[in-house]
């Protein structure tokens, strides 16, 4: 019934009618008030239909009313959808996550509401099945005939799927069915991933692969683990295990990755192992795939999901264990909208649930090491490679001593290197974290460097599309014929090198060989990135050109070389956790090499050999060492994870009015001795998509209620409609 139909007839409100608060998903605080009609039987959590202006939008029953409007001022709710209530965990989840990121609630609920379209059950579509007297007493001809033993088994077919066995047209089917020869009927379309077979395709685990699984499938309460091991150390048979656990108590299960392409190569792992494809969750679905897995979720029908970090916020019903893969990835940060960090949120949402979440990764971040060493959370190793693969050698290369020649990058220790894997017929890695052909575009006459117009970054050259591009705000342009500073004709010049350039100069060096690049930018879909990497593994290509793209998560038995191009990338800088990351990258890519029983060598071209992350990466145990440098330094500086820090980001087109918000916050900044109050000044990108941005960082000691504080201060502010103020608590990023 639409809003109008219901509103036709006069609706009388009796004193003890019941009222209910909906939380709708806009940009609101608090849940709003509305009767509900005699007809319908609600509870907190059920998903209904209501009226907000001259809309009906979809909500979510939130509690009892708040009683600060008369129940005869109130508009009744339209209807109830068929479908689970939301779980008071997972409503409690929105909550702690609107209160803690300093978001609108109704924002929050927005994302568990991705996927409208699954409250409505799914249309069925035309099925075919076989009637017991199909051939009796009947002439058939040879294409019926073939039909019906296709159906014998008594399967429901669609009209094309039964033609294309049968090898008939659709024309035969729908004929047979109006003759009475076989039978139509209505098929549902299930939700994905309903039945895995935990028991099925179970792995032979090592000793430290086993007591590790152990200990986690013994665990039935909240708990947080490191599943800390080696590149190529089995870590995902581990927690398979503990999600076999979860099925055979009928719970549901989530895996966070933090990129999507990384579920390529997962999902072929899962099947092995519990016999399905598990239910995806990303930003590459279609609307249809995404409204069924929703439902499948809501319903508690679908146990296992793989997603992006938005599959946190699906309406679960009976989840019952949380993975969190590569937890120290920066991907798992969402810096717009509500901003979060979806391994925090993970670990939140298991406390709620009262049951496990596993934190997998062979470098983990500073936060959750310091955790393990402080004892909050729990310890698992794994030391060592699976079935007795080595550890890859890992050499330094010291670019001041051995230089590439003129207009190249690659040193004549890495070239002899990748000849010599060649001649094995092995496959080599070349590892530069940067897309495109050249970083910086300048003119040899005066200097001039191309820029973004809309961003403060310069354009990056592509050959593939033979333009500038900003990747930042997706600008491009062709590079222009003259320099618009000087007007000197044809003075342009590529300064650096991105993987396009990698690309040029190993075909130089390589011309027989078979190279691939391999780069966000360089697929147009997933499935483009699944074949190639489909043709490596299948040994179809010799040397890789790759970004972080092709770091992590991938396993190729040929690779046993990997050249880290330039691994000062990210050294320099005023980035709090650039070392961190640094580092991070650079064991994950050097991970890659000598996964199966072939030896790895990696070699890192360098200009500061002597840097401790060089040096970390080249030494034996030397990623703790790392760590615990790196928490020395950081509770020094009174650094997260020893403070607490809170970004605030005033953005708006006009640049002396955002300027102007940033001044009024920091004149009313708070003023205490267990915070500190740095800016406002410019951000590193001054203008990023057209806007002028300023900030502020707020330090302050662990035991302060940074949220309270915050909604105070910049309550207190008035901000121009045209300025955004953005609150980015625990932020990862400072540009």
């Amino acid at each position: 019934m639409s809003q109008q139909d219901f509103f036709k007839n006069e609706v009388s409100i009796d004193a003890g009618a019941r009222c209910i608060s909906v939380l709708v998903p806009y940009p609101v605080e608090k849940a709003y008030d509305y009767l509900v009609p005699d007809d319908l039987d609600l509870e907190a959590g059920d998903y209904v239909c209501v009226p907000l202006g001259k809309r009906d939008i979809t909500g979510v029953v939130w509690g009892e009313a708040q009683g600060n409007v008369p129940a005869d001022k109130l508009k009744p709710l339209i209807s109830k959808y068929d479908v689970e209530p939301m779980s008071k965990e997972h409503r409690d989840f929105i909550d702690w996550v609107a209160d803690y990121t300093l978001s609108m609630r109704g924002s929050v609920l927005k994302m568990a509401l991705s996927a409208l379209g699954g409250l409505h059950p799914d249309k069925p579509s035309i099925g075919y099945r076989l009637l017991s007297s199909s051939s009796e007493n009947r002439k058939l001809t040879p294409q019926r005939r073939k039909v019906l033993d296709v159906m014998a088994e008594g399967i429901v077919y669609a009209a094309s799927e039964l033609a294309g066995m049968a090898g008939c047209s659709v024309g035969v089917i729908k004929g047979m069915a109006d003759k009475g020869l076989i039978d139509v009927c209505a098929v549902y379309s299930s939700a994905p991933c309903v039945s895995p077979d935990y028991t099925y395709g179970r792995a032979i685990l090592s000793d430290s692969q086993a007591e590790a699984a152990a200990r986690l499938c013994e665990e039935s309460h909240y708990n947080v683990f490191l599943l800390d091991g080696v590149t190529g150390a089995g870590k995902t048979e581990v927690y398979f295990e503990a999600v076999a656990n979860a099925l055979s108590k009928d719970q549901q299960v989530l895996i966070l990755l933090p990129e999507i392409a990384l579920s390529n190569a997962f999902l072929s792992r899962f099947q092995d192992r519990f016999g399905c494809r598990p239910a995806l969750w990303h930003s590459g679905l279609t609307s249809a795939q995404r409204r069924k897995t929703w439902r499948g979720v809501a319903q508690g029908e679908t146990k296992v999901i793989i997603g992006a970090r938005s599959a946190l916020f699906l309406p679960y019903q009976h989840l019952g264990l949380i993975v969190v893969d590569e937890e120290h990835d920066p991907a798992y940060k969402q810096e717009d909208g509500v901003i979060y960090h979806a391994r925090d949120m993970a670990i939140v949402r298991a406390h709620l649930g009262k049951f496990p979440v596993v934190l997998v990764s062979a470098t983990p971040s500073l936060e959750t090491y310091v955790n393990v060493q402080e004892g909050k959370y729990q310890h698992l190793e794994l030391p060592s490679r699976f079935g007795g693969a080595s550890l890859p050698e890992i050499s330094v290369i010291d670019l001041r001593a051995d230089k590439p020649e003129r207009q190249c990058f690659l040193s004549s220790t890495l070239i002899k290197a990748v000849e010599e894997t060649l001649g094995r017929k092995e496959q080599t890695l070349l590892f530069l974290n940067r897309r495109g052909y050249a970083p910086l575009t300048l003119c040899r006459t005066c200097g001039h460097r191309m820029e973004c117009p809309r961003c403060t970054a310069w354009l990056v050259e592509h050959k593939r599309s033979g333009k500038l591009h900003c990747h930042h705000c997706g600008f491009h342009t062709h590079p222009p014929a003259q320099c618009p500073e000087c007007d000197d004709q044809n003075s342009f010049a590529a300064c650096g090198p991105g993987v396009e350039r990698i690309f040029e100069e190993a075909k130089g060096c390589f011309p027989e060989a078979r190279i691939m690049i391999v780069a966000s930018d360089m697929v147009d879909s997933s499935e483009d990135l699944k074949d190639q990497l489909a043709q490596i593994k299948a040994g179809e290509v010799d040397i890789i050109i790759g970004t972080q793209i092709i770091a992590k998560g991938h396993h190729f038995p040929m690779l046993t070389l990997v050249g880290v191009v330039d691994a000062d990338l990210g050294l320099t800088g005023g980035e709090l956790r650039a070392s961190e990351r640094t580092y991070q990258m650079l064991h994950q890519v050097a991970g890659r090499a000598g996964r199966a029983e072939k030896q790895g060598r990696v070699l890192l071209q360098s200009y500061m050999p002597e840097h401790r992350i060089i040096t970390a990466m080249a030494s034996q145990g030397g990623r703790d060492v790392f760590l615990d440098t790196e928490a020395q330094e950081r509770e020094m500086v009174g650094m997260p994870p020893f403070s607490r820090l809170v970004a605030l980001i005033i953005s708006g087109r006009d640049e002396a009015q955002a300027f102007e918000v940033a001044k009024a916050l920091g004149r009313t900044a708070p003023q205490s001795k267990e915070v500190q109050i740095l800016g406002p000044a410019t951000a590193p990108y001054a203008r990023l998509r057209g806007r002028y941005r300023y900030r502020l960082l707020v330090r302050a000691q662990k035991q302060i209620d940074v949220q309270k504080m915050m909604s105070q201060w910049v309550g207190g502010v008035q901000v121009p409609s045209q300025v955004r103020v953005y609150i980015d608590v625990d932020p990862q990023s400072f540009l």
